[in-house]
């Protein structure tokens, strides 16, 4: 392995120096859980495409592997993308100063080369299943490696707002793979997923306000402060409720189940003006963010099997 020089208070690498790097190192930077818990709206959005076309994916299994398979490639490369954009203020932060891209086992160059390779092979899977379905995957890409990293995370605290577009495009990216028509059904679970990115990650950004702070990206809770931001967090769970509602059509179970699901995470959102250990709430509503979306897909499914 290439001696690496200390840059930037990290480990580092020249660009130019080639650097031995295996599986492991690749997929951390491809973010993989994300990848997977976003992997469970894409096919949302494809099986229930099917569904309501009349089609089935069991007679066109092709189809449903290469959207899965292009999805999963061009999301992994977004994060890596990312993990190279971020290479200087990464080393800043206890969560990610131990990713590949910044202690050394990867190289600017490998980390950006990987990226760029993954995501035009998973735009082409995307473009064998429909052409719209590949558009909205590199739309969601631009948006996050470049309206995302590279513009409005160091600038404004409305970055979480723009990532919001990108991290909602999965379901349209499986929806429009089987009809790229785009049922408003489609739109509804891109909505579902807007509005319920911001109340997810200010809540990781409060938990990590320290670590946004020394690596100078105005989150809201570094900026505006914790009730500035908890307001915020009850606001957008507050809109999810009825939102989540624009597809009642899919049953009663789905229907109770958003409403409890809802109602139980605007509950503990109001708890959180009387908690005084707001680190406490804020971990508290971002496990519950991490099950209301799981939940909540998994179950669109669900009601459609039967």
């Amino acid at each position: 392995m290439a001696s690496a020089e200390p840059l930037n208070g990290v480990q580092s690498v020249e660009t130019g120096q080639s650097v031995k790097a295996g599986v492991r190192e690749y997929l951390a930077i491809s973010k993989t859980g994300i990848v997977m818990s976003n992997l469970i709206t894409t096919f949302a959005g494809l099986y229930l495409a099917a569904y309501y076309t009349g089609t089935s994916l069991g007679s066109d299994p092709l189809t449903a592997l290469l959207t899965l398979v292009g999805a999963a490639l061009i999301m992994a490369g977004g994060c890596a993308l990312n993990n190279y954009i971020d290479r200087d203020i990464d080393y800043k932060m206890e969560r990610t100063r131990e990713r590949p891209s910044v202690n050394g086992q990867l190289t600017g160059r490998q980390t950006l080369t990987y990226g760029l390779s993954v995501s035009l092979i998973g735009a082409a899977f995307l473009a064998l299943t429909t052409p719209m379905s590949a558009v909205i995957g590199v739309a969601g890409l631009i948006i996050y490696v470049v309206l995302y990293s590279m513009w409005t995370k160091r600038t404004t605290t409305l970055n979480t707002i723009v990532g919001s577009f990108a991290g909602a495009v999965p379901p349209l990216i499986g929806w429009a793979a089987i009809d790229p028509g785009l049922h408003p059904y489609a739109w509804s679970m891109f909505l579902i997923m807007f509005i319920w990115q911001p109340p997810h990650f200010l809540a990781l950004a409060m938990k990590r306000a320290d670590e946004y702070k020394a690596a100078g990206i105005p989150m809201l809770p570094v900026v505006a402060g914790f009730a500035v931001t908890k307001r915020q967090i009850v606001w957008y769970v507050a809109a999810l409720l009825p939102v989540s509602l624009l597809v009642s059509d899919f049953g009663v179970i789905y229907t109770i189940a958003a409403c409890v699901l809802g109602g139980g995470w605007l509950i503990l959102g109001l708890a959180g003006f009387r908690m005084k250990d707001d680190l406490k709430w804020a971990r508290q509503m971002f496990v519950f963010s991490l099950n209301y979306l799981t939940i909540l897909f998994v179950l669109m499914v669900i009601v459609h099997m039967f």
